[in-house]
Formats: C-alpha cells, sequence, structure tokens
C-alpha cells in the first residue's frame, strides 16, 4: 500500500511561484508512476503533469507546459511540482497520485492524496 501527502500550497500574486511536494510511506513508490491532477471548483479534476517511475520520463497538460515541472527523488519517496509564472486560472485544489497506466485518467491512479490548495491571486 501507498500513502501520499500533499504539502506547500498556499497564496502567491499572479506570477509567483509555488513548489508543492508529496511524500509516500510506502515501500513501492519507486515502482509507480507518479502523477498531479489538479480542480477548481465547479470543474472536474484534470491531469496537470506526471512522472514515469525512474523520473526519466515526464508528461505536462498543455495549460500547465513550460510553466510547471514534475519531478520524483527516490531515495527520500517524494514528488514534486514545480509551479512557475501562476496565473489566475492555476488555482485549485492539487492532488498527488500513484498508479500505472495512462497518465492522463484518473483511473490510472490507484492512491492519491488528499490534495493541497494553491490560490493564485492579487
Amino acid at each position: 500500500q501507498v500513502q501520499l501527502v500533499e504539502s506547500g500550497g498556499g497564496l502567491v500574486q499572479p506570477g509567483g511561484s509555488l513548489r508543492l511536494s508529496c511524500a509516500s510511506s510506502g515501500r513501492a513508490f519507486s515502482s509507480l508512476a507518479m502523477a498531479w491532477f489538479r480542480q477548481a471548483p465547479g470543474k472536474e479534476r484534470e491531469f496537470a503533469a506526471a512522472v514515469s517511475q525512474g523520473g526519466g520520463s515526464t508528461y505536462y497538460a498543455d495549460s500547465v507546459k513550460g510553466r510547471f515541472t514534475v519531478s520524483r527523488d527516490n531515495v527520500k519517496n517524494t514528488v514534486y511540482l514545480q509551479m512557475n509564472s501562476l496565473k489566475a486560472e492555476d488555482t485549485a485544489v492539487y492532488y498527488c497520485a500513484a498508479g500505472s497506466g495512462n497518465y492522463r485518467l484518473t483511473p490510472s491512479y490507484r492512491y492519491w492524496g488528499q490534495g493541497t490548495q494553491v490560490t493564485v491571486s492579487l
């Protein structure tokens, strides 16, 4: 089993940066792909970024490409989402997920964190 805990969310001004962290307590961390999803009020949860189990491949939604960077540290059992040039449209609850399959689809991820709020506002 894998337990995921996100941290690092908060309030930031447009154009600012935040780094989210997702810590795993499970030994299976290194065998799973990791992803970040986000959900704004009244909207469906959407894929943001993913990283392969070894960290060698990353994938991004078009909406965040060039601004966000996903990475993982398999020694620390932690995945990160560096968010730069933040926009108001990035405001959402951000969820960490672990699993395998189609990286863009929520059913691919068996394990989910509780989410951390990111608010981008003046």
